[in-house]
Formats: structure tokens, C-alpha cells, sequence
């Protein structure tokens, strides 16, 4: 019965729901504020035409070509997924935390580790449709200089769902689900190295200031990023959805055109070209989670204050 009740709590308490809304809030915040890092980094792994590799330059170019507002282009399907897949992320890490945390054990990295993939998988499933349909938005309209991308045509996120599975099948709208269930280890990594650090820096009751929140959660992930930043592209390629590969819908033909991607983008760049746009995607990631993070950190404990919750906080 001690068992079903934690299990409960951990799903269903009010604690596990503010830490989501936290998260949510937190990375569309902080998205918003380097969103034309996220664009920057976009337009290298898709459009391989492009020949500047520096950030500052691609931006400028963007905004002289198509203009400033093109750097914002796609803002609001990418703000609105990342607050989904944010909020279904952090409710199913918090919530397996709060279970693990009521049987025996002491909180550990490797058990981090797992409950982030479960967490990573849990999300993937439920909103890799959403990450589909707001890398064509936000690449709709673009300048390429690779001439074999063609320019779609969507009126906004539900007519490209609609059009997506008419002309392509419902099946496209999971183009990309192999490389993010792998890509899982991303966030994974990421949040295990944060709990541990945290973990670390508040050793005996110790505050934790926002400035080390910050450089912790930069750190973490920088990691996380770096490890699995080839992946990352393949996982773009695949979204924008005009890789053609072998044609098999399958599990094998998903792993034939990860593995085709790679030798193609290797025999194209060398081994450097598997990190096209790696500057612009740490410098927004980085930026980006070590600002959610701080973001989330303050919006739980005023949260938790307000409903009167005067414990020391365990996340």
C-alpha cells in the first residue's frame, strides 16, 4: 500500500506539476531570449549550400537577406513545442524522482541517468509530431543555397498537420523518432550531470546562489550537447522531412538512413561536417539551459513558498 501511495504522489501531487509548469515556463522563457541562435544553428545542418560557418556572420546574412523578423521565423510552433516537451518532460523526471525517493537508496547518478532516458522516451513519443511540423514552419520561406531543398507551403500548425498527413502520411509526423529516442541521452546526460553538481554545491545545506545554477547548468549542458551534436543534424535532416533515404518506413530503413546521412555528410565535410553549426547550437543550448534552469529553480521555491511548503527543496 506505502508502495501504490508513493507511486500516486509521484504522478499525481501537486509538487511533480509545479516542477512541469516550472520547466515549461523556464526553457520558453529562456528560448526566447537566444531564439536567433536556434535559427542560426537551423540553417547550417539543413542547408549544407551555405558556406559561412560563424554564427555572427550567418546571422547578419539572414537578417540583410530576408530580414531582422526572419530571425524570430517559426517563433511560436517552436516556443509552444518546446513548452510541451518541456512540461512532459519535467512532470515524468519529477515525478519518478519523488518514487524513487520514497523507497531506499541514496539519490545516485546512474539512477539520474535512467529516469532522464525514461523521461527522454516518454517525451519523444508524445511530441516528436509538434518537433516535425515546427522545423518545416520555421525553415518555410528560407533563402537556401543547397538547390535541391524546395520551399513548402503551410498556413500555420494546423494546416501543416493536415497537409503533412495527407500528402505524406501520419507515419512522417515520427520521421525522426529513432534519432531522438537515441538522442534521449542528450537531456539524460544533461540532467544527471546537473543533479550531481547540484548536489555537490549545496553539500551541507549550503544555498546555492543563481549564479552557480547558471554555470551548472551551462556546464551540463555542454556536455550533453558536444556528445551528441551529430545526431542532432541527422535528427534536423530527418524533421525537415526531404531526405528521401531507401523508402522503408521501418525500423531498419530509419537505421539505413541515420547511417546513409553520416557517410554522406562525412564524405561531403570530413568528420568536422558531423559538427556544422556546433557554435551556434552551444552557444544557444548552453545559454538557453543554464538560463531555464535558473529560470525554474526560482519559479519552484517562490511557488513552493507561496503554498506554504517550508521543506528543503530535493529536485
Amino acid at each position: 500500500m506505502a508502495e501504490n501511495s508513493g507511486l500516486a504522489g509521484g504522478l499525481l501531487g501537486y509538487e511533480t506539476l509545479v516542477h512541469a509548469v516550472a520547466g515549461a515556463m523556464g526553457s520558453a522563457t529562456a528560448m526566447s531570449v537566444f531564439f536567433p541562435l536556434d535559427t542560426a544553428k537551423s540553417r547550417l545542418q539543413v542547408d549544407e549550400g551555405r558556406k559561412s560557418h560563424s554564427t555572427p556572420v550567418i546571422l547578419l546574412e539572414i537578417a540583410k537577406e530576408e530580414g531582422v523578423l526572419s530571425l524570430y521565423r517559426g517563433w511560436f510552433p517552436v516556443i509552444s513545442s518546446l513548452f510541451c516537451s518541456n512540461f512532459v518532460y519535467f512532470y515524468t523526471f519529477n515525478a519518478l524522482k519523488k518514487v524513487a525517493a520514497s523507497g531506499a537508496g541514496k539519490p545516485r547518478p546512474g539512477k539520474d541517468l535512467l529516469m532522464g532516458i525514461v523521461a527522454g522516451a516518454v517525451n519523444v513519443i508524445l511530441t516528436t509530431p509538434m518537433w516535425v511540423v515546427n522545423t518545416r514552419l520555421k525553415l518555410q520561406g528560407v533563402k537556401f543555397r543547397n538547390e535541391d531543398l524546395h520551399q513548402t507551403r503551410y498556413r500555420g500548425i494546423f494546416d501543416a498537420f493536415s497537409q503533412i498527413i495527407a500528402n505524406e502520411g501520419v507515419g512522417t509526423l515520427w520521421s525522426s523518432t529513432l534519432p531522438s529516442l537515441i538522442l534521449v541521452l542528450n537531456p539524460a546526460v544533461q540532467f544527471m550531470f546537473y543533479e550531481a553538481m547540484k548536489r555537490k554545491a549545496g553539500k551541507g545545506g549550503r544555498k546555492i546562489s543563481s549564479a552557480e545554477i547558471f554555470l551548472i547548468g551551462a556546464v551540463a549542458k555542454a556536455i550533453a550537447t558536444t556528445a551528441t551534436y551529430p545526431l542532432q543534424t541527422v535528427q534536423a535532416i530527418l524533421r525537415f522531412g526531404q531526405y528521401k533515404g531507401d523508402g522503408r518506413g521501418s525500423v531498419l530503413g530509419s537505421l539505413s538512413s541515420i547511417f546513409s546521412l553520416f557517410m554522406d555528410r562525412i564524405k561531403k565535410h570530413g568528420i568536422l561536417g558531423l559538427y556544422k553549426g556546433l557554435e551556434a547550437k552551444l552557444l544557444q543550448t548552453v545559454l538557453t539551459a543554464a538560463l531555464m534552469f535558473v529560470i525554474y529553480e526560482k519559479i519552484t521555491a517562490a511557488t513552493f513558498k507561496v503554498m506554504g511548503l517550508n521543506k528543503k527543496l530535493k529536485h
